[in-house]
């Protein structure tokens, strides 16, 4: 028998009906449920709740925002963590957004950037002790960051030392997304130099950012991704605010110059990040999670056992 006969794909006399398999798997799924954990990076006062809930389309987390001029401002001074159900179209999305303290307010920023690590390592540790036990559950509740969205002060100059530093510590862990925070505060020249400075300054100091090339991409997904890559950082506006343009309700922000349409994308790149985040690579963030960085954790740590068992 030649090679190529033997490597022929038969073909089918009737039909089977394996090919339902994926309507099999989209209703356990739907059934099921889907999980995704985000958590918000970036120092105070850059809108981090605000963009979450603009993502979203709901009001997941109250904004720490002055609500009056002479108000003290408000400020997340340890890690919470919120948990909601929303639903979309039958799609039941379990989402979990983990807000982190501002980083760089204190007069002492040293190592600040540690209980966001810990923080991350610790879900992976939480869902490797499930995993090893043995009597897991079916289904082990996934506590990992599956997306850390990184906030840059639209200063219009460059990173500052500190956020080289945390962005350098969050790769290393986690898929990293940095968005510039409030960008209607820039012109559209000053916030196209800000981007092309701060894609220099990272790629100088080689920070690796979400999403990775992969051997699995095919040209489409490549494309997808080189698209995102020189979107990155994304300028962003977040509002909850409805206001009406031209007879049309929408979410955005109105000052004296004019308004700001949140989901218009000559006004702003919202609009690019959230279908990133939600409509082509959600679940790309979750399998990149449990491949990478939690593979990565994992075998450390076995290591680590079996040599501590050696000795």
């Amino acid at each position: 028998m030649s090679v190529e006969a033997e490597h022929s794909q038969p073909i089918l006399q009737s039909y089977v009906g394996f090919d339902s398999i994926t309507s099999q798997i989209e209703k356990k799924l739907l059934k099921r449920g889907f999980q995704f954990n985000v958590m918000v990076v970036g120092q105070s006062g850059l809108g981090k709740s605000t963009l979450i809930n603009t993502i979203f389309a709901s009001h997941l987390i109250d904004s720490k925002g002055r609500i009056q001029p002479d108000e003290a401002s408000r400020q997340t001074v340890e890690i919470h963590s919120f948990t909601e159900a929303i639903v979309e179209n039958g799609v039941k999305l379990r989402l979990n957004i983990v807000d982190t303290p501002g980083y760089g307010d204190q007069v002492n920023n040293e190592n600040c950037w540690e209980p966001i690590i810990k923080y991350i390592k610790d879900q992976h540790s939480s869902f490797l002790r499930k995993e090893l036990t043995a009597m897991r559950d079916r289904f082990i509740q996934d506590t990992r960051i599956h997306c850390c969205l990184f906030f840059i002060s639209p200063t219009g100059h460059s990173l500052k030392p500190i956020d080289i530093v945390v962005l350098k510590k969050l790769t290393e862990v986690v898929n990293v997304v940095p968005v510039i925070a409030k960008s209607d505060s820039l012109t559209i020249e000053e916030r196209i130099a800000f981007k092309h400075r701060i894609k220099e300054e990272m790629k100088f100091h080689n920070i690796n950012l979400y999403p990775y090339a992969s051997d699995e991409d095919d040209e489409q997904d490549s494309a997808l991704n080189d698209s995102i890559q020189d979107l990155i950082p994304f300028a962003v506006v977040g509002s909850e605010k409805t206001i009406v343009v031209d007879g049309k309700t929408v979410r955005g922000r109105q000052n004296r110059w004019g308004v700001i349409n949140v989901e218009n994308e000559n006004h702003c790149e919202f609009i690019h990040l959230r279908n990133f985040l939600t409509r082509t690579h959600l679940q790309d963030l979750i399998e990149t999670t449990a491949m990478i960085h939690y593979e990565t954790f994992r075998s450390k740590q076995l290591l680590a056992l079996k040599e501590n068992g050696q000795q």
